[in-house]
């Protein structure tokens, strides 16, 4: 386990932004009644948003970023770090980020990354823009965006049952400024590439350049059809692999810092479907109303689902409050991370649909 301490760090906001494109699990031609009533039971999943064409994950975390910027009056020039967690980039290059410090009209000195990870991308995306804002030659008033999201849509097989019915469409951003004495944030990370084929698309990168042949449909049984270039899970390893670690992961942070679980205020997971999340719940013995669910409105929306969980189920309590929080997120790599941050009356907007 690694674990990481950074200081002088405060969030100032967190916005969140999906498509317009609301898909039912109900319209999904590939279920009947009986498949229907089960997929909803398990995962938790009655619905999902979709992008078209024209609107990227760089995108969705532009407009959720500019709702923040606004918010909060930043002068954008004060705006030294821009880090950006995606699969889904603009291009395979240039990477995205710069694009986005030139979209937001941010300055030319801008410190500007891309991080390509998935379901624990917003844990990951948090230690490393934190760590670079405690750690910058500090200007007056310095500040960070940490832009998270995926359009996991653009990569899946509709005739796939185990993927297309539990992905969504999400970007998020999260405002963070230097301030001395800030309360620390503490991550227990962790990673375990020898599981890296349990969720992954096999051709169109280096290691397995695109051809004619990745087009090709290939029939995995169980209502798994897809091409080479769209997601492919193992469910059940995936699940097993959930189970095991993310509670681990909890509890080792936990540990770790002696806290008082009972005085945190809310748990937020990956949203990766509700039998695995609940399972995971009942593991790190946390009562219910405590572990928010963005699933049945959004699906598993991959490295924004942590964000967006907090936008649209904790806005008005994060407002108000002080709060105390973990979050963990699991998932493709393998990857897997918990952290420990408080919340402070931040700058929350209402969900943006662009």
């Amino acid at each position: 386990m690694a674990f990481l301490k950074v200081e002088n760090v405060r969030i100032s906001g967190i916005s969140a932004c999906v498509p317009k494109l609301v898909e039912d699990s109900a319209s999904y031609h590939y279920f009947d009644e009986a498949g229907l009533q089960n997929f909803i039971s398990t995962t938790g999943i009655e619905q999902k948003r979709k992008t078209g064409k024209n609107i990227c994950a760089s995108d969705l975390c532009v407009s959720a970023a500019e709702a923040l910027i606004s918010d909060l009056c930043w002068n954008k020039e004060d705006v030294s770090i821009v880090v950006f967690v995606t699969q889904t980039p603009d291009y395979i290059l240039p990477a995205t980020s710069p694009i986005i410090q030139q979209k937001l009209g941010l300055g030319k000195d801008c410190y500007t990354v891309d991080i390509s990870l998935g379901c624990s991308g917003w844990v990951y995306g948090m230690s490393v823009v934190s760590a670079l804002l405690a750690n910058i030659i500090h200007p007056p008033g310095a500040k960070a965006l940490l832009l998270v999201g995926d359009t996991i849509s653009k990569m899946l097989s509709y005739e796939d049952k185990s993927t297309y019915p539990l992905f969504g469409d999400a970007g998020t951003a999260v405002a963070l400024e230097y301030q001395p004495n800030s309360e620390p944030m503490f991550f227990n990370m962790n990673s375990d590439g020898s599981g890296y084929a349990t969720i992954m698309i096999n051709d169109g990168g280096c290691r397995n350049p695109f051809s004619m042949a990745s087009l090709d449909k290939i029939d995995h049984g169980e209502g798994i059809v897809s091409n080479n270039l769209q997601l492919i899970l193992d469910g059940m390893n995936v699940f097993s692999f959930g189970i095991r670690e993310a509670p681990k992961s909890v509890n080792g942070l936990i540990e770790t810092l002696n806290l008082d679980k009972d005085r945190i205020d809310y748990f937020t997971f990956h949203q990766a479907n509700l039998f695995m999340n609940e399972q995971i719940r009942k593991k790190i013995k946390l009562p219910a109303e405590k572990v928010p669910y963005s699933l049945k409105e959004f699906g598993n929306t991959s490295s924004a689902s942590i964000p967006l969980t907090m936008v649209t189920k904790l806005r008005k309590d994060m407002s108000e409050k002080k709060l105390q929080h973990i979050a963990c997120g699991f998932g493709v790599g393998l990857s897997w991370g918990s952290m420990h941050f408080t919340t402070d009356h931040i700058d929350c907007p209402p969900l943006i649909e662009i």
